[in-house]
Parts: structure tokens; C-alpha cells; sequence
């Protein structure tokens, strides 16, 4: 039988990410995605909290406790407070995590005591390209082997671009197989204009071109020896889905409050059938996703095949965002298309969860 049950040291670091989330991040959640930008205190309340630090091992400043399904439950929560935060808060992980498992010496030595310091460094990982057909493990992006170094050619959507970031990661076709590059965000040839997407207002986002932007091979993730992107895509998956969980979570239980404050006829509608059971299968999908999600995270943390079970808990988890987010705006009738309430952007939010992020935070 598998034990899901969180372990004592787990348990209290979700409770105290669940305060932080409650107390810093749902009150501002509405501000941000008005203001189009993520509040800069709780950005640095949450770097001193060593949320993605804890996954970065010890002798470059972290606190050496890597684990999918630790990431799982420290996302969860976040996004429950409020997607785009949680995706601003974890974007670190986005050149943590790859150059932590894959990075030579070299990088590891230049980025990640980057990442631990007294101040807040945003990550970026440029993985989504801007096609209908676009495949993270077959990417038309190209870096292609130029004298001491690689050529990189290509465009990228989606991609998290906080202000402050020095370096982004970019998945690009080379040698017949595809690699990660890092790339400065100040290198000649980079460009990036800021998208205007459905929903995560509050996270810029921007589309980034790579016009001849040449970089030395020592930016190839891994060396002379560049490891695949499988994983990373997979960690990618389980973390997103872990998201979907938290922003349907809390799609459920403002839905639920509600429904039993709102009042028709002299009773509240949480006691009409068809919203008592509306709200029961809310749950229900909830737990099933956290349970596909939570699966995924222990295939990646004892490394079993977990390609399988990343995509099954990354898709149903995105379906279930949408439904939970939809159902939550009926709960609320006409309220729900109101910005004074919460789940219209619960639905704008879970409705960029059906294009391909993939990769917007890694676990």
C-alpha cells in the first residue's frame, strides 16, 4: 500500500506556507492581476521563507532537502493563495532545479549561490514555442555548434520574465537531440516583448527571440556531456499540476462559503440539491487530481518511469482547474463575472492552464 501521508517535518512546512499564502498572497491576489506585476514584499517574504532554496544542495547555500513530492505540497498551497504568485515565487526553481540535478561544477559554482542570497532572483525557461504544433522535446528552436560556442535561433512564448533574472534557460534542437542553453538576458540578439494572455495577469510573461544570439559552450546545461530534457519536463508537468490542485482548491472553498452566506427564498443555496452536489463533485475531481499528482511525485522522487504519470496528472489536473474554476463562476451566478469576487480570475487562470505551459515551475 502506498503512504501518501505527509511526514511531521512536511506537515509543518505546508502550515507555514499555508499561513504565509493566506496572510501575504490571497490579500493582494486581486491587486496583482489588476496591476499586471507581483508585490515585490511578498516575492522577498517568500525567498526568506527558502521555499526553493530548501532544494538546493547545502555547500552552494541551500538547505539540501530536494523532493518532487516536498515541491508538490509547497505549490499546492501557493497556488492556493494565488496562481501567478505562486509561479513568481517558484520561478527560481526554473534554473534551480536544472542546474542543481544536470549543471557542470562551473554553473553550479555561478548560479545557484545566486539564488540563495539575502535577495529575491527570479528564474526564466523558455520551453513553449509560439506554433500550434509546439513539442518541448522536439523544438524548431536551434543551436547550432559555431566555433568555441552555439548559435541560437529561434522563438519562445510563455516564458516567466520577472524583473531582476540574469540568465534564461532554453531548450533549442542541437546535434540532434534536445539540450538546454544558458543564456544571459542581456545577450545580443535577445529580445523580449510581454504578452498579454488570458489569464495570470499578475506574472509577466513574454515572448522571446533568439536572433543569432551566440554563447559559449560552456552554457550548454551539462557540458560536454548534456543530459535530456525528460525529466525536466516531467518535473515540469507534476509541478503545474500541483498548481492546478491549489487554484482548484481554492476555487472550491470560496465556492463553498459562499454558497452558504447566499441566501434565496429564506435558506442558503448550499441546501438546494443540485449546488450541495455541484460542490461534492468539486471535491471529488480535486482529490483524484491531488492523488494522480502526488503518484507522479513519488515515481520522480525513488526514479521510477514517471513520463506516464507526470502527463496523466499534468492533463487531468488542468481539466479539473477548468471545471472546478467554471463550476465555482455558476456557484456564484451573476456575482462570478464580477471582479469584486474571485472566480472569474479562478477561470481566466485555469484557462491558460489548457495551452502548453509545460514548464513554468519545476519540483
Amino acid at each position: 500500500m502506498i503512504d501518501f501521508e505527509p511526514t511531521e517535518e512536511q506537515a509543518l512546512i505546508v502550515e507555514t506556507v499555508h499561513q504565509f499564502a493566506e496572510n501575504e498572497i490571497r490579500p493582494i491576489a486581486r491587486e496583482s492581476d489588476e496591476r499586471g506585476s507581483l508585490s515585490q514584499p511578498a516575492l522577498n517574504g517568500a525567498h526568506e521563507l527558502g521555499l526553493v532554496a530548501n532544494g538546493i544542495p547545502e555547500e552552494y547555500g541551500g538547505g539540501g532537502e530536494p523532493g518532487a513530492m516536498l515541491g508538490c505540497l509547497i505549490a499546492e498551497e501557493l497556488a492556493w493563495g494565488d496562481l501567478s504568485s505562486a509561479l513568481g515565487i517558484l520561478s527560481p526553481s526554473l534554473l534551480a532545479t536544472p542546474v542543481a540535478r544536470f549543471g557542470t561544477e562551473e554553473q553550479r559554482e555561478r548560479i545557484l549561490p545566486t539564488l540563495t542570497g539575502p535577495q529575491f532572483v527570479p528564474g526564466a525557461l523558455a520551453a513553449v514555442e509560439p506554433r500550434f504544433d509546439s513539442d518541448v522535446h522536439r523544438p524548431q528552436t536551434t543551436a547550432k555548434s559555431e566555433g568555441n560556442g552555439f548559435r541560437i535561433e529561434g522563438i519562445k512564448c510563455q516564458v516567466p520574465w520577472l524583473e531582476g533574472g540574469n540568465e534564461v534557460l532554453v531548450f533549442a534542437e542541437s546535434e540532434g537531440s534536445t539540450q538546454g542553453f544558458l543564456v544571459p538576458r542581456d545577450a545580443d540578439g535577445l529580445t523580449a516583448e510581454l504578452e498579454k494572455n488570458l489569464g495570470t495577469h499578475g506574472l509577466p510573461m513574454a515572448e522571446v527571440r533568439f536572433s543569432g544570439v551566440q554563447v559559449p559552450a560552456s552554457a550548454r546545461l551539462g557540458g560536454d556531456n548534456p543530459p535530456g530534457v525528460s525529466e525536466l519536463i516531467d518535473r515540469g508537468r507534476v509541478g503545474l499540476a500541483a498548481c492546478a490542485v491549489g487554484m482548484s482548491r481554492a476555487a472550491l472553498e470560496v465556492s463553498r462559503d459562499y454558497a452558504k452566506e447566499r441566501k434565496t427564498f429564506g435558506s442558503p443555496i448550499a441546501t438546494r440539491q443540485a449546488i450541495a452536489f455541484k460542490i461534492a463533485d468539486m471535491a471529488i475531481e480535486i482529490d483524484g487530481a491531488r492523488m494522480l499528482t502526488w503518484e507522479a511525485a513519488c515515481a520522480l522522487d525513488t526514479g521510477k518511469p514517471s513520463a506516464r504519470l507526470a502527463s496523466l496528472a499534468y492533463s487531468q489536473a488542468r481539466r479539473v482547474a477548468l471545471k472546478v474554476s467554471d463550476d465555482a463562476v455558476q456557484i456564484f451566478g451573476g456575482h462570478g463575472f464580477i471582479r469584486e469576487y474571485l472566480p472569474e480570475m479562478y477561470l481566466r487562470n485555469a484557462g491558460g492552464f489548457i495551452s502548453s505551459f509545460e514548464a513554468l515551475t519545476l519540483v
